[in-house]
Protein backbone atom coordinates (compact mmCIF):
# COMPACT_ATOMS: atom_id res chain seq x y z
CA UNK A 1 0.00 0.00 0.00
CA UNK A 2 2.60 2.60 1.42
CA UNK A 3 6.27 2.39 -0.27
CA UNK A 4 8.89 3.21 3.06
CA UNK A 5 10.70 5.79 1.82
CA UNK A 6 14.72 4.91 2.05
CA UNK A 7 16.69 6.57 4.43
CA UNK A 8 18.05 10.04 3.55
CA UNK A 9 21.76 8.98 4.17
CA UNK A 10 20.90 6.15 1.14
CA UNK A 11 20.98 8.91 -1.38
CA UNK A 12 24.06 10.86 -0.58
CA UNK A 13 26.03 11.31 -3.57
CA UNK A 14 23.09 11.26 -6.10
CA UNK A 15 21.20 13.93 -7.11
CA UNK A 16 19.63 17.29 -5.66
CA UNK A 17 16.33 15.80 -6.65
CA UNK A 18 16.57 12.05 -5.97
CA UNK A 19 17.14 13.38 -2.30
CA UNK A 20 14.46 15.61 -2.11
CA UNK A 21 11.82 12.91 -3.06
CA UNK A 22 11.92 12.18 1.15
CA UNK A 23 9.81 15.34 2.74
CA UNK A 24 12.29 14.74 5.27
CA UNK A 25 15.63 15.01 3.88
CA UNK A 26 17.78 17.61 2.96
CA UNK A 27 20.56 18.13 0.67
CA UNK A 28 23.85 19.88 1.02
CA UNK A 29 24.93 21.26 -2.43
CA UNK A 30 28.57 21.62 -1.47
CA UNK A 31 29.13 18.42 0.22
CA UNK A 32 26.83 16.58 -2.60
CA UNK A 33 25.10 14.71 1.01
CA UNK A 34 21.42 14.04 1.78
CA UNK A 35 20.96 13.84 5.61
CA UNK A 36 18.05 13.44 7.68
CA UNK A 37 16.37 17.15 8.47
CA UNK A 38 17.22 18.01 11.77
CA UNK A 39 13.78 19.42 12.89
CA UNK A 40 14.57 19.46 16.81
CA UNK A 41 16.93 22.66 16.03
CA UNK A 42 14.37 23.78 13.21
CA UNK A 43 17.12 25.80 11.11
CA UNK A 44 20.05 23.66 10.19
CA UNK A 45 23.30 24.23 11.88
CA UNK A 46 26.12 25.59 9.84
CA UNK A 47 28.05 22.15 10.74
CA UNK A 48 25.40 20.05 9.24
CA UNK A 49 25.28 22.43 6.04
CA UNK A 50 25.74 25.67 5.30
CA UNK A 51 22.08 27.50 5.28
CA UNK A 52 23.12 28.94 1.85
CA UNK A 53 23.99 25.49 0.23
CA UNK A 54 21.51 23.98 2.37
CA UNK A 55 18.21 22.53 -0.28
CA UNK A 56 14.96 21.48 1.29
CA UNK A 57 11.88 20.94 -0.53
CA UNK A 58 12.85 22.04 -3.69
CA UNK A 59 16.29 22.03 -5.24
CA UNK A 60 16.21 25.41 -7.05
CA UNK A 61 15.20 27.03 -3.56
CA UNK A 62 18.09 28.85 -1.66
CA UNK A 63 16.76 27.81 1.96
CA UNK A 64 18.42 30.94 3.54
CA UNK A 65 16.32 32.83 0.65
CA UNK A 66 13.15 30.70 1.67
CA UNK A 67 13.51 31.23 5.40
CA UNK A 68 14.26 35.35 4.33
CA UNK A 69 11.13 35.27 2.05
CA UNK A 70 9.09 33.64 4.92
CA UNK A 71 10.43 36.55 7.56
CA UNK A 72 9.61 38.81 5.53
CA UNK A 73 6.21 37.81 4.12
CA UNK A 74 5.28 37.45 7.88
CA UNK A 75 6.23 40.48 8.81
CA UNK A 76 3.82 42.29 5.79
CA UNK A 77 0.84 40.34 7.10
CA UNK A 78 1.64 41.34 10.57
CA UNK A 79 2.24 44.98 9.72
CA UNK A 80 -1.04 44.51 7.51
CA UNK A 81 -3.49 43.25 10.06
CA UNK A 82 -2.09 45.58 12.48
CA UNK A 83 -2.63 48.70 10.34
CA UNK A 84 -6.27 47.10 9.80
CA UNK A 85 -6.94 46.85 13.49
CA UNK A 86 -5.78 50.50 13.48
CA UNK A 87 -8.12 51.86 10.61
CA UNK A 88 -10.91 49.87 12.41
CA UNK A 89 -10.48 51.67 15.45
CA UNK A 90 -9.82 54.93 14.28
CA UNK A 91 -13.10 54.75 12.16
CA UNK A 92 -15.11 53.27 14.90
CA UNK A 93 -13.75 56.77 17.07
CA UNK A 94 -14.66 59.00 14.09
CA UNK A 95 -18.29 57.42 13.56
CA UNK A 96 -18.90 57.39 17.21
CA UNK A 97 -17.75 60.99 17.15
CA UNK A 98 -19.94 61.87 14.31
CA UNK A 99 -22.94 60.73 16.14
CA UNK A 100 -22.49 62.06 19.26
CA UNK A 101 -21.95 65.77 17.32
CA UNK A 102 -25.37 64.71 16.29
CA UNK A 103 -26.95 64.23 19.27
CA UNK A 104 -25.65 67.79 20.43
CA UNK A 105 -27.21 69.35 17.23
CA UNK A 106 -30.55 67.31 18.12
CA UNK A 107 -30.61 68.60 21.48
CA UNK A 108 -29.56 71.94 20.85
CA UNK A 109 -32.20 72.16 18.06
CA UNK A 110 -35.17 70.50 20.95
CA UNK A 111 -33.73 73.37 23.34
CA UNK A 112 -34.05 76.13 21.17
CA UNK A 113 -37.79 74.83 20.19
CA UNK A 114 -38.91 74.71 23.62
CA UNK A 115 -37.43 78.10 24.34
CA UNK A 116 -39.26 79.64 21.24
CA UNK A 117 -42.85 77.31 22.24
CA UNK A 118 -42.41 79.19 26.03
CA UNK A 119 -41.75 82.63 24.62
CA UNK A 120 -44.60 82.08 22.80
CA UNK A 121 -46.88 80.89 25.67
CA UNK A 122 -45.62 83.70 27.89
CA UNK A 123 -46.49 86.15 24.75
CA UNK A 124 -50.21 84.82 24.68
CA UNK A 125 -50.19 85.03 28.42
CA UNK A 126 -49.13 88.82 28.26
CA UNK A 127 -51.77 89.06 25.85
CA UNK A 128 -54.28 87.70 27.62
CA UNK A 129 -53.28 89.46 30.71
CA UNK A 130 -53.40 93.00 28.99
CA UNK A 131 -56.46 92.58 27.10
CA UNK A 132 -58.50 92.11 30.33
CA UNK A 133 -56.27 94.59 32.26
CA UNK A 134 -54.70 92.66 34.56
CA UNK A 135 -51.26 93.71 35.78
CA UNK A 136 -50.43 91.30 37.73
CA UNK A 137 -49.18 87.59 36.70
CA UNK A 138 -52.07 86.18 38.82
CA UNK A 139 -55.19 85.64 37.57
CA UNK A 140 -58.27 86.70 40.39
CA UNK A 141 -60.58 84.03 40.14
CA UNK A 142 -63.92 85.43 41.97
Amino acid sequence: LFSVSAPCALKSNTTCDECLQNVTCLWCITTKKCIEYPVKSILPSNSVCPLNDARWGLCWLNFQILIITVSVLAGIIIIAILVCCFCCCKCEKIGRKREDMQMERQTRLRKDRQKARRSEIQMRHDEIRHKYGETNSFFCVA
